[in-house]
């Protein structure tokens, strides 16, 4: 257990984060105009507190990828992976035992806290000596609150001192601690984890320990809360006692991290970029690879925890990870932006929106800046440097992911993937011309057979685009493009590149693709490879590569559809379920009728079919499944949509847990059709949402 209850039945979906245009103001003046030592932090912080970590920790917790009874055996074999993978050289080297590692009866006769010897048959100072002798350091987990059985699974209330003495004595560098004892027993936060700050400052063995303030109650997702007891209050009191502290709800569930809610958490960890500083950071969760999100969303979380002086905690089974997510985590670039001394958190530049801009004010004057897409289709994004505070002038772009140095007149551009994020170092520049500053774009479907539309299958004639611009200040020569598809698609260029591209010019290179009648289904990759003459450069080359959806084969007959292959397929929180309500605990059953088949889910939701024109109707039964009954009487609303290739056929109006409505919509001439569940503007609170008897006629 960590800084969640596991209460599946009472998921909430991500809610915006309004954030103040005061302190946005404020945030953005101090990060990106003042001196790189400029932020200032709360009259809280003022009073003084050993710096145990001057930047932003790195390691691995147990939690996500361990689950909830993490062993000796897995903690060792992570301990050795850290090292053996290069991890441990590359800066993360806290091991942190999340929650569940005490004993059924946590406490001896003596008062003190016992493990459990089925896990750590050695008990864990061993094991702390063990993560000592490979260079790593220790952290262990606890509650601020008193242990209460069946309400939370460990709490050191009552025992502050005793706890913190035993840390030490076991040799632990950091200590946890959560929240979920401290709710059920309805303490204050700010004043019980003042006196825990103060137990671990004083503990016997002298012995300093880092403090991971761990408050993850947050509304709406835990119901209705007083803000001074939730996660979006801890950075008024948290800088004065704690290295880092929780700044909403977690940021997913064991095994499962979504890319909404890495967004959703490291929107309401920017709310109060003031109060980070060395020593002392806001805490977004932790870091999620292969555990939900693509390669490509987690190198996004990656990018923005980095600008954000976040934590770097991994909380994937790290014996399970890849190379392609080895090294997102080793990246060196990236590494240096985080691990920035002045620890300044980026603000951002410019509206919210579908794609943002992102800056970090460096020690030495550099800039961080993220050009970010949080939408589903490629852009290229643009900022300036006059935006992020480097005023006119030629500018250096150093493209932390891909190592690319170029100048620039002024204008940062990159061509960025749906849910990607480009991420530069940008400073001025110096001396004669630099290469110059050529986003290649990434190939755009534009449309099927001169139609738009978000998929392609098998047969289809598409037209794809690939926009090249030039931000330097010298123009590129003699510009081409090549794209290549897989194996039995066809291309075509169409039309000729232009013999030069001048400073703030652009060309578009159009290509008509066809695919074979028989594509395979899934992702299928566009690479355009662009190259041109930069003066006195040589040669240049870019390479862009971009996911087209390929849609599976439409449905034939009489067809349960939720049992034909969806091309997506999305939950506010688990994930869709076939033939049984989200999660699979239960059959879906709506008003105490059981329907043997369907779709469960919880919003928001979308599940996405390829229907090719030749569906007649649509069948189905709509409503909240009967087991929110079970969990109690709050939230459970939801919306149902129906809409085919952008346009709504069926629209359900509100539902409680106490209605259901009959869909029966006519599909003639749809390709793509979408089921759309809405939280109907209350949260997710209990939204479990059923399309149930799912049939359609083709």
């Amino acid at each position: 257990m960590r800084c969640t209850i596991v209460e599946t039945f009472r998921r909430a979906k991500d809610s915006d984060v309004n954030r103040s245009a005061l302190t946005a103001l404020l945030a953005v003046a101090t990060a990106v105009t003042a001196g790189p030592l400029a932020v200032s932090t709360p009259a809280a912080a003022a009073t003084p507190q050993p710096v145990l970590s001057p930047t932003p920790y790195l390691g691995w917790n147990t939690y996500y990828g361990l689950g909830g009874d993490p062993t000796e055996a897995e903690v060792r074999a992570s301990a050795d992976f850290l090292v053996s993978s290069g991890l441990r050289d590359a800066g993360y080297r806290y091991v942190w035992i999340d929650g569940n590692w005490a004993a059924p009866t946590p406490r001896n006769e003596a008062g003190d806290l016992v493990a459990n010897p089925a896990q750590f048959p050695n008990g864990l100072a061993g094991l702390v000596d063990y993560i000592h002798g490979k260079g790593l350091k220790a952290g262990i987990y606890t509650d601020a609150g008193p242990y209460i059985p069946g309400k939370c699974g460990l709490g050191s209330g009552g025992h502050y001192q005793r706890d913190a003495d035993q840390f030490a004595a076991w040799r632990f560098d950091a200590v946890k601690v959560d929240y979920l004892c401290g709710i059920a027993a309805d303490l204050d936060p700010k004043t019980v984890y003042t006196e825990f700050a103060t137990a671990l400052r004083n503990n016997a063995s002298g012995r300093p320990m880092l403090f991971n303030l761990c408050n993850p109650v947050t509304s709406p997702d835990w119901g209705n809360y007083p803000e001074e007891q939730q996660s979006t209050h801890s950075w008024s009191y948290a800088p004065a006692i704690a290295q880092s502290w929780r700044t909403y709800t977690d940021v997913g569930f064991q095994g499962d991290i979504k890319f909404k809610d890495v967004l959703r958490n490291y929107d309401a960890n920017a709310r109060h970029p003031e109060v980070a500083g060395p020593g002392h950071v806001n805490d977004p969760d932790y870091l999620g690879p292969q555990l939900g999100m693509s390669d490509e969303e987690f190198r996004t979380q990656m990018t923005l925890w980095s600008v954000a002086a976040a934590p770097l905690m991994i909380g994937s089974d790290l014996r399970t990870l890849s190379q392609a997510s080895l090294d997102t985590l080793k990246d060196p670039d990236v590494l240096a932006i985080n691990q920035d001394p002045a620890v300044v958190q980026a603000v951002r530049v410019g509206p919210a929106g579908a794609t943002e801009t992102w800056v970090k004010r460096l020690a030495n004057g550099d800039r961080a800046v993220v050009l970010l897409n949080r939408g589903d289709t490629p852009r290229t994004l643009t900022t300036t440097a006059s935006a992020v505070g480097l005023s006119g002038g030629r500018v250096r772009l150093a493209n932390a992911w891909t190592d690319q140095v170029t100048e620039s007149a002024g204008t940062i551009s990159a061509a960025v993937p749906a849910h990607g994020a480009a991420l530069f170092r940008v400073s001025k520049a110096r001396g004669g011309p630099g290469v110059p500053h050529v986003t290649a774009g990434l190939p755009v479907v534009t449309d099927v057979d001169g139609r738009p539309a978000p998929v392609v299958a098998g047969g289809d004639e598409v037209r794809v685009e690939v926009a090249v611009r030039n931000d330097g200040s010298l123009p590129v020569f003699t510009p081409a493009v090549r794209l290549a598809a897989p194996a039995g698609w066809t291309v075509r260029a169409q039309g000729r590149a232009p013999l030069l591209i001048a400073p703030r010019g652009s060309a578009t290179l159009v290509f008509a693709v066809t695919l074979p009648a028989g594509a395979a289904p899934g992702t299928a990759d566009l690479t355009a490879t662009t190259t041109y003459d930069a003066l006195g450069h040589g040669r240049q080359r870019r390479t862009t590569t971009a996911g087209v959806v390929v849609a599976p084969a439409a449905p034939d007959g009489e067809v349960v559809l939720s049992h034909h292959a969806w091309i997506s397929a999305t939950s506010g929180w688990m994930s869709p379920t076939v033939d049984a309500s989200v999660g699979g605990w239960s059959p879906i059953s709506m008003l105490g009728q059981v329907y043997p088949t369907g779709i469960g889910v919880a919003s928001p939701s979308t599940v996405r079919y390829y229907l090719g024109g030749g569906c007649g109707r649509l069948a189905a039964t709509v409503g909240i499944d009967d087991a929110v009954r079970d969990v109690g009487p709050e939230g459970a609303t939801s919306t149902f949509q129906v809409v085919g290739d952008g346009r709504v056929l069926f629209d359900s109006g509100v539902l409680t847990r106490d209605d259901v409505r009959q869909v029966d919509v006519d599909l003639t001439g749809v390709r793509v059709l979408d089921l759309v569940v809405g939280d109907a503007g209350d949260g997710g609170y209990n939204d479990r949402a059923d399309w149930a008897g799912l049939t359609a006629s083709c």
